[in-house]
């Protein structure tokens, strides 16, 4: 097994093996705060640079009742604003992506804001009154670079810069040359799925479940798959290929076609996958990277959604590894979505008794202590009674012992 130079944290000997209770899964006030205290307040990743190369290109970000667009200004700068009109609030851009020929336009009433975000001017500006334009520009969003990929958070919160948290990936991304990948044809995915969020995390977040729930990659690279912990939330997930030849197509032949890199010797033939407290996770293989995230819709309902990028100066033989990566994949996604409908589910009958976890789902128990650090209230086995959640939240922040 190959060394992987970034330091991981050791599971420890005498941690408890139990999960969240069913409760935190179906709760609307915990969802209220869930979008307060996590999801406002850590880093989201919207697309990359290249998604938004030319003045006026812009990307379109929403998450839980925020809507932010991330544009390139005519000065070529990058900017994320709310998406949303300073009359009335309509968004002022639709869609995914697209692009603004020298300034924004509401389709509401029709406000004009420059590439910048100021506004221009007011439609019928006389009605108005005296009105100073500079107070009514775009109001702007908190967003950082981090080797091409755009963050954005819409409130102050506890991570400290991007670069910063991410700073153990740096290396990695350097060598696999993130800065520099192109967007796919289709570059953006998404499909909905009737469960809590939390449920598509909990899958994620361990390798337990692939021998037997992902026959693709445990043909794949199952037999070195390994998940390391690191310090802050982070996570590394690496299985190396190559070792046998496959026995499904799409496996044989991706094995015989996947490319050659000149890549650090921890990262060749490597699918590595790197995780970001509390959503989001870089897929990277030698011929492709993508990442994805879980939206939260409602506390039963969850966008996964992500965006897709492939290497420039791409070679027919690479077209060709990504397009048998993608069918690996679509497999796997698959295989991971009914397990997520089938542990949410769960959780709504009287015999489930909580989680009990093995040593090779540590990763899981690791995110549950990452969220009830947040919200104590969490470690509540039986639901408060209704309206006291954020109350019992407080109590729990204010404790001494916490």
């Amino acid at each position: 097994m190959k060394d992987f130079p970034i330091r991981s944290v050791p599971v420890p000997n005498d941690w408890d093996r139990k999960g969240l209770p069913a409760w935190t899964y179906a709760s609307p006030e915990l969802f209220a705060l869930e979008r307060e205290r996590l999801f406002l307040t850590h880093w989201q990743v919207a697309g990359h640079e290249s998604d938004v190369m030319a003045p006026g290109d812009w990307l379109a970000f929403d998450l839980m009742g925020e809507r932010a667009v991330v544009m390139r200004g005519k000065d070529g700068v990058l900017r994320a604003f709310h998406n949303l009109c300073r009359h009335r609030g309509a968004r002022v851009v639709d869609g995914h992506r697209g692009n603004c020929k020298g300034a924004i336009v509401c389709p509401f009433h029709g406000w004009v804001y420059n590439l910048d975000g100021t506004l221009r001017g007011a439609a019928q500006p006389t009605s108005f009154g005296d009105m100073d334009r500079d107070k009514f520009g775009l109001k702007p969003i908190e967003m950082e670079v981090f080797h091409g990929f755009i963050f954005l958070r819409f409130a102050p919160g506890p991570q400290p810069s991007v670069a910063t948290l991410l700073a153990p990936f740096d290396r990695d991304f350097t060598a696999y040359s993130l800065k520099d990948v192109l967007p796919v044809q289709t570059p953006n995915w998404a499909t909905d799925l009737p469960v809590n969020w939390k449920s598509v995390r909990d899958v994620d977040n361990e390798g337990y479940h692939v021998p037997l729930a992902h026959p693709g990659l445990q043909e794949l690279y199952g037999r070195t798959y390994r998940d390391l912990y690191l310090d802050d939330g982070l996570t590394v997930s690496v299985g190396y290929f190559g070792d046998a030849p496959g026995r499904g197509w799409s496996v044989r032949h991706y094995v015989k076609h996947a490319p050659s890199r000149d890549l650090p010797q921890h990262l060749q033939k490597a699918w590595t996958y790197y995780g970001l407290f509390p959503n989001v996770v870089f897929a990277i293989t030698p011929e492709s990277v993508q990442f994805y995230q879980e939206i939260p819709l409602s506390p039963g309902l969850t966008r996964l959604t992500g965006r897709m990028y492939r290497n420039p100066g791409e070679t027919r033989e690479m077209h060709l590894a990504r397009y048998l990566a993608m069918r690996i994949d679509r497999d796997t996604s698959a295989e991971d979505r009914q397990l997520s409908i089938w542990s949410n589910e769960s959780m709504k009958s009287d015999a489930f008794e909580g989680f009990h976890l093995s040593d090779l789902e540590y990763g899981l128990r690791r995110h549950h202590d990452g969220l009830r650090r947040l919200m104590p209230v969490m470690t509540l086995n039986d639901v408060p009674s209704e309206g006291e959640i954020r109350r019992q939240n407080e109590k729990l922040i204010c404790q001494p012992t916490l």
